[in-house]
C-alpha cells in the first residue's frame, strides 16, 4: 500500500502569493467581527460593537494593501481574485449587516433589506469577477468598476459606530422605527438598501 505524501495537504498554500496572505488577513478580520457582534448580543457589552466595527476597517486596510501589494511584485492570478471577492464578501458583506442587526436593526422588515444589501454585494463582486476582462484596458488593468465596491460599506459601519458611540442603539436608533403590518422597519436601515442599490448599478467609479 502507497502511503500519500505528507506534502500535499499544503500544496495550495505553496501556491499563495504574498498579496494573497493579506487578502486571508481580510477574511479573518470579518469573521472577527461577526463574532464580536454575537458577544455583543451574549453579554451586552457595548465594547464588542467597537471591536466588531474596527475589525471590518482593519479589513479594509489588508484589502486595499492586498491590491498594492499583487501590483507591485506584478504576481496576479485568478485564484487571488476569487479569494478576494469571497473575502469581500465576508467583511464587507455579511459583517456590516450582521453588525446592524447586533445593533437592533431586527425587525423583518430590517432583515429583508440587510438580506438584500448582502445579496447585491455578492452580486457586485461576481459581475466584476467576469467582466473584469472587458473592462480592462490595453494595459491589462482595469480602469473603472461598475456600481460602487462594495468595501464602501465601511461609511455604513461608520455610522453603526458613531450610534453606539452616542447610545443609539436598539429602541434608541436614530430615525425611530415604522410597524407595517404588524412588522417592524428602521429607516435606517434604508441606507443600506441605497447602498446595495449603487452597487449593483451601472454607475462607473473610476479604480484608482
Amino acid at each position: 500500500m502507497t502511503l500519500p505524501k505528507m506534502n500535499k495537504p499544503f500544496a495550495m498554500i505553496r501556491e499563495f502569493h504574498l498579496a494573497d496572505w493579506f487578502t486571508l488577513a481580510n477574511a479573518v478580520c470579518g469573521t472577527g467581527a461577526l463574532f464580536s457582534t454575537m458577544s455583543y448580543l451574549q453579554t451586552s457589552s457595548i465594547q464588542h460593537i467597537y471591536y466588531a466595527c474596527a475589525l471590518v476597517m482593519a479589513a479594509l486596510v489588508f484589502d486595499v494593501f492586498d491590491g498594492r501589494i499583487a501590483r507591485w511584485r506584478q504576481k496576479t492570478s485568478v485564484l487571488g481574485r476569487e479569494l478576494d471577492s469571497l473575502a469581500d464578501v465576508i467583511s464587507f458583506g455579511v459583517a456590516p449587516a450582521v453588525i446592524a442587526y447586533g445593533c437592533g436593526m431586527q425587525g423583518l422588515y430590517d432583515r429583508i433589506v440587510l438580506a438584500g444589501f448582502v445579496a447585491c454585494g455578492v452580486s457586485r463582486l461576481a459581475r466584476f469577477n467576469v467582466t473584469a476582462e472587458s473592462l480592462s484596458g490595453d494595459g491589462g488593468k482595469v480602469k473603472y468598476f461598475e456600481g460602487t465596491p462594495i468595501p464602501t460599506s465601511v461609511l455604513l459601519v461608520l455610522v453603526l459606530w458613531l450610534a453606539a458611540w452616542q447610545g443609539a442603539l436598539h429602541e434608541s436608533l436614530w430615525g425611530g422605527k415604522w410597524v407595517f403590518a404588524g412588522f417592524t422597519l428602521h429607516p435606517l436601515v434604508l441606507l443600506f438598501a441605497l447602498s446595495g442599490s449603487l452597487m449593483v448599478s451601472r454607475i462607473r467609479v473610476p479604480k484608482f
